[in-house]
């Protein structure tokens, strides 16, 4: 059992062989998509407090800085940027939800808090949340990518098998620690328009949520971020129509688009075509791809050597 020496318990309710579920601000958060999914499930499944890991040891508070609040306009308290566990049960399934910055320090020691946490629990499985940038128009579906390394996993949820070598991010070392602690891992990520980067989205993080619901068989629960959908689809509209080039951008977008796929709101994925150069989780970390995600897409030389030079890039900076 790791040591947990860096969480603070806030209380240790019993769970069922609970799926870990863990999304993380920053780098692998494209337009706070995969922040609001677990936000969302942790306000409207009404998820309780579970524990709390100490960022001293993990966050370079230069880069991600604590506030300052005033209570009745004269007591002042530091609020840290704290990594937080919430637990819940939601359709007779228990699940802990886990939810903050991305640690700067000391990954490796990060990582064993939350798998400690889930072999505490028994966990069922660990699934990361991520959100990329891609070239996909605004008003079709989103589309989730869902990847995975166990057989039994895949074939259960229909995901695709990791294959990618190179740098990766927190969520790539949370996945390995916890293959290597021999529990089940998925991550899904949901591909939001890189012309609206700066723009929350309500509907990629509601896609992920669907997506978590059907592999963990929780709720859930869209409803608000439904209610914000034409806002959001709005607001990029009057973007694109206050400049000419990115109106032309987006048709040629929804031309290409049309083309891969007329009759389906999801992309479809040859199961034979995927085993040769599939797009692994860690390759979407950096929250950008190249094009629309298609079978030509995943299977060109191009776009993988694009997209491992991005990702070594960032590695080096």
């Amino acid at each position: 059992m790791a040591d947990l020496e860096h969480v603070r318990w806030i209380r240790r309710p019993e769970l069922r062989r609970p799926h870990v579920v863990a999304a993380f601000t920053g780098w692998n958060d494209a337009a706070d998509a995969a922040s609001t999914a677990l936000r969302t499930l942790i306000e409207r499944l009404g998820a309780a407090p579970l524990a709390e890991i100490d960022p001293e040891e993990f966050t370079d508070f230069a880069t991600i800085r604590p506030h300052v609040r005033l209570a009745d306009g004269s007591t002042r308290s530091i609020v840290w940027p704290t990594v937080s566990m919430w637990s819940v049960t939601s359709n007779d399934q228990d699940l802990i939800l886990i939810l903050g910055p991305e640690p700067a320090l000391r990954w490796k020691l990060f990582c064993q808090q939350i798998i400690g946490v889930a072999l505490t629990y028994k966990a069922r499985s660990v699934i990361s949340l991520g959100a990329l940038l891609a070239d996909v128009p605004h008003r079709h579906p989103t589309q989730v990518l869902g990847t995975a390394v166990d057989q039994e996993m895949i074939d259960a949820h229909d995901l695709q098998r990791s294959r990618y070598e190179g740098p990766t991010g927190i969520v790539g070392v949370l996945n390995d620690a916890a293959h290597r602690a021999e529990l089940s891992t998925a991550s899904l990520w949901a591909a939001v328009p890189a012309y609206a980067a700066q723009l929350p989205s309500p509907k990629a993080a509601a896609a992920l949520i669907e997506r978590l619901a059907e592999i963990v068989g929780c709720e859930a629960p869209t409803t608000v971020l439904d209610a914000q959908l034409d806002r959001y689809e709005e607001a990029i509209d009057q973007i694109i129509e206050s400049d000419p080039s990115m109106a032309s951008y987006l048709e040629r977008l929804e031309n290409m688009d049309d083309e891969y796929d007329e009759d389906d709101d999801e992309y479809s994925y040859s199961e034979d075509d995927s085993d040769d150069e599939d797009l692994d989780s860690d390759m979407v970390e950096t929250g950008t791809t190249s094009g629309p995600i298609t079978e030509e897409s995943l299977d060109s030389e191009a776009f993988l050597e694009e997209v491992e030079q991005f990702l070594r890039s960032q590695h080096d900076d």
